[in-house]
């Protein structure tokens, strides 16, 4: 996992303006502690600092052009690079092995088009259908800035979901820079914001745009693919779409695995996080069953490492400790188990806000344990591991989506969740693990496997009253785990390691915060009021070391049970006035559920 810091739109270089870019660039460099790279030309500035996961030798960043003319900075893997590679055989010399120098390539036959110098002059839809075409052959997680020196302009672009975190900043000069992190932000621009997934900004058509569309963003779309009657009840669509159901389990499985496959790819030693939930351990045992492969120029060789190391973290007798290392067992991975005390926890928080840069009370709790475990695992020379983030998003696999009334409600829900996960759950992962240099890549939101699970039929997805959550993957791989993980309620990560955790959280933050300071929140934050004890708290740590208003808006900060967005609140009455992102908050689902 690498870190990026780009300046553009500069009227005049000058020490001082690269002075201030290698400080920015040095507050991320956590992210990428293997080397330092600056390119200073033009009217752009581009840093780098390098997590070297693929062709650790010799793709130093910023990657260049064979004539020099374009300059690249990236943080992210392309997985379809040999591919695209391939492709451009005898039409570009790749100056690097690196994975990410295709874009350069792809980027340069599209301005080499004769046709595009002229879409310019159309009008931006002409230019932004060809934007579009370009980013859409790339398969990957990523934030990238490439300047073109050659005609003296840029182009930003971040991954489909969001995996790969991404600032974009303006200040009274004109000038546009962009970061990994807003930490490299904050002070240097006049506002600030998250770059939106799927997103890119154009110089010559200024502004955000949407390049990343699909038809299962609309329900309307779905409804007409398999003609859902909304009129029936849940449980009577699902037992009248039974039929498909094996279809779509084999589709889930045979792209799922495609998907791990394709992520495998690295030069360096990796791992995967084994919760013990039904995410992590699908998503380790289907990277155990390839582990011994490596894909290298189109064909498949020894892997470099002869065994699969996986890790999992809680309190001591946690839930889900007990249940990783069975499936560790059954799967036959080299398990590392790692226990953490609560005090070791609260010791760590003020550390975790500043690295994962939210005061999101669920983000927090789930972080601290994730941020302990990524030290251990940098600790033993890994620095890449797969994780099971976004099945509950895609499958609707939290607690409350059994609430859901009916396909409709269900699907908006998960295109709902997909969308704000890099506010979220990527975001978590993400700066936690590239807090100790380690980088994290997720399956589940690979774009191709998207395409097939948010393509399926969101009735084979429901799971009205007592049918378990997520039932469709459990039976795409249910022979490759224990049966009692394979059919295990779902058990939020914050929780799952070990509910002492949550209960002293809450305790600890009640009695710091004042009844006093709770009437005044508003005074004292005037964007997003805290809204309970727990994240008054964390609110505090957090405008301690990002003060502006940029900082503050870049949190959501909305009403939640476990973890649903604000419009499932209205699916049960019992939610009413709750705001609690437990999974135990969903009274009748969960089995240790709140009395």
């Amino acid at each position: 996992m690498c870190g990026i810091v780009s300046i553009f739109n500069i009227q005049e270089q000058t020490p001082e303006l690269r002075q201030q870019a290698l400080r920015m660039s040095q507050k991320i460099r956590h992210r990428g502690p293997d080397w330092s790279g600056i390119y200073c030309g033009g009217s752009a500035i581009l840093a780098h600092e390098r997590l070297s996961i693929v062709d650790p030798e010799s793709g130093r960043q910023p990657l260049f052009s064979p004539d020099k003319k374009q300059v690249l900075a990236v943080n992210g893997e392309i997985y379809n690079h040999q591919d695209i590679r391939s492709r451009f055989a005898g039409h570009y010399q790749y100056q690097t092995g690196s994975d990410c120098e295709v874009i350069l390539s792809l980027y340069r036959e599209m301005r080499a088009d004769t046709d595009f110098a002229t879409l310019i002059y159309q009008g931006e839809d002409a230019v932004h259908a060809r934007i579009c075409q370009m980013l859409e052959e790339l398969n990957g997680i990523f934030a990238f800035a490439l300047y073109d020196a050659e005609h003296d302009e840029f182009l930003i672009a971040r991954d489909p979901i969001g995996v790969i975190p991404l600032y974009i900043g303006y200040d009274n000069d004109g000038k546009v820079m962009v970061a990994s992190e807003l930490k490299a932000l904050e002070g240097q621009c006049d506002h600030y914001e998250p770059f939106l997934p799927g997103h890119y900004y154009y110089s010559k058509t200024p502004g955000m745009k949407r390049y990343y569309t699909r038809d299962w963003f609309e329900y309307a779309a779905m409804q007409k693919k398999y003609n859902i009657d909304d009129s029936k009840k849940a449980a009577e669509q699902l037992e009248e779409a039974a039929p498909q159901e094996q279809a779509a389990v084999d589709q889930i499985h045979d792209a799922l695995e495609a998907s791990v496959k394709r992520q495998l790819m690295s030069d360096v030693p990796y791992g995967v996080l084994l919760s013990g939930g039904l995410d992590s351990s699908v998503i380790s045992a289907v990277a155990e069953k390839f582990s011994a492969i490596r894909v290298e120029n189109g064909g498949e060789t020894q892997a470099y490492w002869p065994r699969l190391h996986s890790f999992a973290v809680g309190l001591k007798g946690a839930p889900d400790l007990a249940k990783a290392r069975l499936v560790a067992e059954h799967i036959g991975t080299v398990h590392h188990e790692i226990n953490y005390t609560i005090q070791e926890g609260l010791d760590a928080i003020r550390d975790v806000i500043y690295f994962i840069e939210t005061y999101d009370v669920t983000t927090v709790r789930a972080s601290t344990p994730m941020y302990l475990l990524a030290r251990v695992i940098r600790s033993m020379g890994i620095k890449m591991v797969l994780s099971g983030e976004g099945a509950d998003e895609v499958f609707g696999g939290y607690l409350y989506f059994h609430k859901a009334p009916d396909a409709k409600a269900f699907h908006e829900e998960t295109v709902r969740k997909l969308g704000k996960l890099y506010l979220y759950d990527c975001l978590r992962a993400n700066k936690s693990l590239a807090a100790w240099g380690i980088e994290g890549r997720v399956p589940f939101l690979d774009k191709e496997f998207l395409d097939v699970a948010m393509g399926m039929s969101p009735v084979l997805k429901m799971c009205p009253d007592k049918t378990i959550e997520k039932k469709v993957v459990r039976e795409a791989f249910a022979d490759l785990l224990p049966e009692e993980v394979a059919w295990r309620q779902k058990e939020q990560f914050s929780d799952g390691v070990g509910y002492s955790w949550i209960d002293t959280l809450k305790q600890i933050t009640a009695s710091a915060v004042s009844d006093e300071q709770m009437a005044h929140a508003a005074e004292r934050f005037p964007i997003n009021p805290p809204q309970n004890k727990e994240e008054y708290y964390y609110r505090s740590i957090f405008a301690e070391h990002f003060p502006s208003d940029s900082a503050a808006r870049s949190v959501p900060s909305v009403p939640s049970v476990a973890c649903s967005t604000a419009e499932a609140l209205a699916w049960d009455a019992s939610f009413k006035n709750q705001n609690d992102p437990s999974g135990r908050a969903v009274a009748g689902v969960h089995e240790q559920a709140y009395k």
